[in-house]
């Protein structure tokens, strides 16, 4: 019986693949003597070849040749705020690294000529933000309200490079009235500043000198405390002789 079951898929599988094999053999013959769908599928790669990535491209560049004269303009756009919104440029960014405690530096640049990290810093990903002395709405992003300080580019996540930019335009727009000199608020007390003390006070008047005495009593000559003098010589006792 299992001879016969055996015997009787043989014979099914060999019509099978001659079915088949025939089957192949006349679709590729009449595909290829007729030539449209080989035609047709070149012209239709042709014809409907999308252009989209060459309008991609010209947005860009037109775009950053946009924002390239006057970088503040890309930061009152409806686009910046579709993406960012009332937020800073690089609030949500996490930087990438291994473990659980990140490095105390961010790398140093994130484009090294064409190539781009995975992981671009909140600068260097969004090609229409220009770090500028005149785009003040930007540089504030990256200055404490509260002590004017600059953010260290470990909180947000800036690499070294454009770290260096940003601290050279800040200078810059500091310089140039566009952002206020943070001073903070010191309190002076009156003593700081008063001659009632002995060491600021007035030269008291010279008194009457006699022969042998000092103008002033303090350049009077003191002798040592001889125990003390007695310590010293026995410490010092090698380099004395």
């Amino acid at each position: 019986m299992a001879a016969s079951l055996r015997g009787v898929g043989r014979m099914f599988c060999g019509t099978c693949s001659v079915f088949l094999r025939d089957g192949c053999s006349t679709s590729r013959k009449t595909w290829t003597q007729t030539g449209f769908p080989c035609l047709m599928s070149t012209k239709l790669l042709h014809s409907t070849r999308p252009s989209w990535c060459e309008n991609a491209a010209s947005e860009t560049l037109a775009a950053a040749s946009r924002y390239k004269d006057a970088p503040w303009e890309y930061l009152q756009s409806e686009e910046y705020t579709e993406r960012y919104g009332s937020n800073p440029v690089w609030s949500g960014y996490r930087r990438n690294h291994k473990g659980g405690i990140p490095p105390q530096k961010t790398r140093k640049t994130c484009i090294r000529g064409d190539k781009i990290c995975g992981n671009p810093c909140p600068i260097c990903r969004d090609p229409n933000i220009i770090v500028h002395y005149q785009n003040v709405k930007l540089l504030k992003q990256f200055i404490s309200p509260h002590t004017g300080n600059v953010y260290d580019p470990t909180r947000t996540g800036v690499c070294m490079k454009q770290q260096k930019q940003l601290n050279g335009a800040i200078e810059a727009a500091r310089d140039h009235g566009l952002l206020a000199f943070h001073v903070p608020h010191v309190e002076f007390s009156g003593e700081d500043y008063s001659n009632a003390h002995a060491a600021v006070g007035r030269t008291p008047p010279a008194p009457s000198l006699q022969a042998g005495e000092p103008w002033y009593p303090w350049y009077q000559r003191t002798e040592p405390d001889q125990l003390q003098l007695a310590k010293v010589r026995k410490l010092y006792r090698a380099y004395l002789k």
